[in-house]
């Protein structure tokens, strides 16, 4: 294992012996003779461990051991060798100990042993968090609200099953996410869960990549080959962009949806996978099966059970939940604690997202970077291209040649965003600025409240409308 390790000891001699030998097996080591350039280091570095003097100039190891373990095991050296100094320290939360002078066989024996075991309590924290996310239904879908717990639901409903389920929605609205949830929730959840993007592979090597090829099927077939079929026995196949796959190859799947049977390339046998196949697309499919483009008997097969992943803009009350989380588990560290300020939400859930969740995703970790070691993310950090609703800008419903009061502003701004946001409180509340109590006096002052029931029955008949519900005697 080659780890970073930082030597914090003021004996220039002794640190540049450790340093030396640490890098001669196999390590990269980086000496300080002070606390306060060892958290000058740590604020820009993250090493694997650290091995720390028990007292220094500037400090005494004791007092700073409980800010050094939050992130990395810590060995400590003691030039005194009792026991009382080694006990202390190792109540104190350091992970070992080395008296002066320090053996070079000692050394590395006690480096080697506290790295394997930060490894292995690495490896421990990850299987509990991979058992925890195994008990959550949904560890991936973050958010509250009614559109996106009409999709939960429906989740819950089909995954126990073996039905095949077309997952339909917008470019990067998650619908991976939701064909995972399925498998994880399934009886399949042990075996593999192969994704294939159909847009990516050449039409020419489709059938190959799905099927398999037996050897010498075509030129540079030099051997057997399972496809991806074969890799999902047992699990699940997830058929993203399906509406992009060739006539030929709709033609095979069907097959393998009604008879479970398939043929490799080149291939004379029947073989047999028992896959459970999830596809999604963001095309109308039955109005490609209308005009030819999409094998009807293909689309009435994987329309059995469908489930609609509203877009972002059809689930605004998420979006505080989505931006903290892209926040926390961004995949590069800033070494700073960000928070988002109150005008800069207001602009995330004003924005109507056509990149949905991916570009909210993108949009944050840009945040990220343009913040710097700012603790909280601006307006001015974000780069939402436009807000505007139509192309001449908010459209109040005033009558024109006139000069409106504040009031009538105000009574056409609400119904506008009342409509938008179809009737949600919550989301109006943090877009105005206002508390949602204050929305609430609004609502009752201009009468409002036929104008919230009717775009929540709307926005509820446009959700159930793109969303199939099965007969449960027919499942």
């Amino acid at each position: 294992m080659n780890a970073r390790i930082l030597v914090i000891e003021d004996d220039d001699l002794l640190n540049q012996m450790v340093v030396h030998q640490l890098n001669g097996m196999g390590h990269t080591a980086f000496g300080v003779n002070s606390f306060g350039y060892a958290r000058e280091y740590l604020s820009k570095n993250e090493p694997n461990l650290i091995i720390s003097d028990m007292r220094l100039p500037d400090g005494d190891c004791m007092s700073e051991l409980p800010m050094l373990i939050e992130s990395h095991p810590v060995i400590v050296l003691t030039a005194y060798g009792t026991v009382q100094n080694a006990v202390e320290a190792i109540q104190a939360g350091a992970a070992d100990y080395l008296t002066k002078p320090v053996s070079p066989e000692e050394l590395t024996l006690t480096v080697q042993r506290v790295l394997e075991a930060a490894a292995l309590e690495a490896d421990h924290k990850f299987c509990k968090s991979r058992m925890k996310a195994q008990n959550d239904k949904h560890p991936f879908m973050i958010g509250q609200s009614p559109a996106l717990e009409q999709t939960k639901e429906l989740i819950d409903a089909v995954a126990p099953s073996d039905m095949t389920v077309l997952v339909l929605g917008e470019s990067g609205s998650g619908k991976e996410l939701v064909a995972r949830a399925i498998h994880d929730q399934s009886n399949r959840a042990e075996k593999n869960f192969v994704a294939v993007d159909c847009c990516t592979l050449q039409e020419n090597l489709f059938e190959s990549e799905l099927f398999g090829h037996e050897k010498g099927a075509f030129t540079g077939a030099q051997g057997k080959k399972k496809g991806l079929i074969e890799g999902a026995s047992g699990g699940t196949l997830f058929l993203d962009e399906i509406g992009e796959i060739p006539p030929v190859i709709q033609a095979k799947l069907l097959r393998v949806l009604e008879t479970g049977k398939f043929r490799r390339v080149g291939g004379t046998r029947d073989l047999f996978s028992d896959v459970r196949i999830v596809a999604a697309t963001n095309r109308d499919l039955k109005k490609m099966s209308e005009t030819e483009e999409f094998r009807a008997d293909l689309y009435y097969r994987l329309d059995a059970f469908s489930i609609y992943n509203p877009p972002l803009r059809e689930r605004r009350d998420d979006i505080p939940f989505l931006v903290d989380h892209f926040i926390r588990n961004h995949n590069f560290s800033m070494c700073v604690k960000k928070t988002v300020a109150k005008e800069a939400m207001r602009k995330l859930i004003a924005y109507d997202w056509p990149g949905n969740v991916r570009e909210l995703k993108n949009m944050m970790e840009r945040a990220i970077i343009l913040s710097r070691k700012s603790k909280i993310i601006r307006g001015q950090h974000l780069n939402l291209r436009s807000c505007e609703q139509s192309k001449n800008g908010f459209q109040l419903d005033i009558s024109p040649g006139s000069d409106p009061t504040l009031e009538e502003i105000e009574a056409s701004y609400l119904k506008l965003l009342l409509e938008k946001h179809a009737g949600h409180r919550t989301t109006i509340a943090q877009v105005m600025g206002i508390s949602e109590r204050h929305v609430y006096r609004l609502i009752s002052k201009y009468e409002l409240s036929e104008e919230v029931s009717k775009n929540q029955s709307e926005h509820y008949r446009r959700s159930t409308d793109k969303t199939k519900k099965v007969d449960t005697e027919g499942v």
